[in-house]
């Protein structure tokens, strides 16, 4: 069932999706080579205690940690480790769920390690435009797989794949809510588009084949080929004219 949220609802929302645009802006400014995944993870942690608010991840079906730090080839959920250092042109995918008063919000975004090649700076710049191509769409009265198919067109447009296994979700009260939204797929599919869903579309696009794998870990997803992976994420309103994006204060 897709619950439609009240503004009441969606202010604690808002409030939570600040937090998480500050962090990723103190982000833009820490993450260079030498840094642990773990120095990453415990920023996180200290900005949501600093609000008052909650790094949702931690402890989320078992997950150890307050964010997810996918580097290279892992595609989602890769695990903080004071043993993982970030090396010059290394890129790393930092996904949080911040809660605000039991309402969540969901963003990601997809960094470079000092200097970059051109390639993995592509890989990023379209997994960001993917999403915004998916942003177009969602209007009232479209259709959900309007937003899959946009992200889809522009990614495989870009000589990318788009990941099967994972797809984007509902959020408010719960991490994962109805419905689920996946980053390809035929237009004019699914339920409509209404005034008050809440919903954190994230295109996961990869260099080569989409096939990915989990590692022991249980948790950390790598692509199975190797290539490279970029994550871009936010938690969206539908309203009645453009909608709003949560967890990006400023374009």
């Amino acid at each position: 069932m897709i619950v439609i949220k009240s503004e009441q609802e969606i202010e604690l929302m808002r409030q939570a999706g600040r937090v998480l645009d500050s962090i990723f802006k103190g982000l833009e400014e820490i993450i260079k080579p030498g840094i642990s995944t773990k120095d990453i993870d415990n920023y996180v942690e200290t900005i949501c205690k600093n609000n008052q608010m909650i790094a949702a991840e931690k402890g989320y079906c078992g997950y150890p940690a307050s964010a997810c730090t996918s580097v290279n080839e892992e595609v989602v959920h890769g695990i903080p480790d004071k043993k993982r250092i970030l090396r010059e042109g290394d890129i790393v995918s930092v996904d949080i769920v911040v809660e605000n008063k039991g309402y969540m919000a969901d963003a990601c975004r997809t960094y470079g390690v000092g200097k970059i090649s051109d390639e993995a700076q592509h890989l990023i710049d379209t997994a960001k435009e993917s999403f915004f191509k998916g942003l177009e769409k969602c209007k009232v009265g479209n259709r959900l797989s309007d937003i899959s198919n946009a992200i889809q067109t522009k990614v495989e447009g870009e000589g990318f794949g788009v990941i099967r296994d994972f797809v984007g979700h509902g959020i408010g009260k719960e991490m994962h809510e109805d419905p689920q939204i996946p980053n390809y797929g035929k237009p004019g599919k699914g339920p409509r588009l209404q005034k008050g869903m809440t919903l954190a579309i994230e295109p996961m696009i990869c260099e080569g084949s989409y096939e990915i794998d989990v590692l022991l870990d249980d948790w950390t997803a790598v692509t199975v080929d190797g290539g490279w992976a970029a994550h871009y994420e936010n938690t969206v309103v539908i309203t009645d004219g453009e909608p709003e994006l949560l967890t990006l204060v400023e374009r």
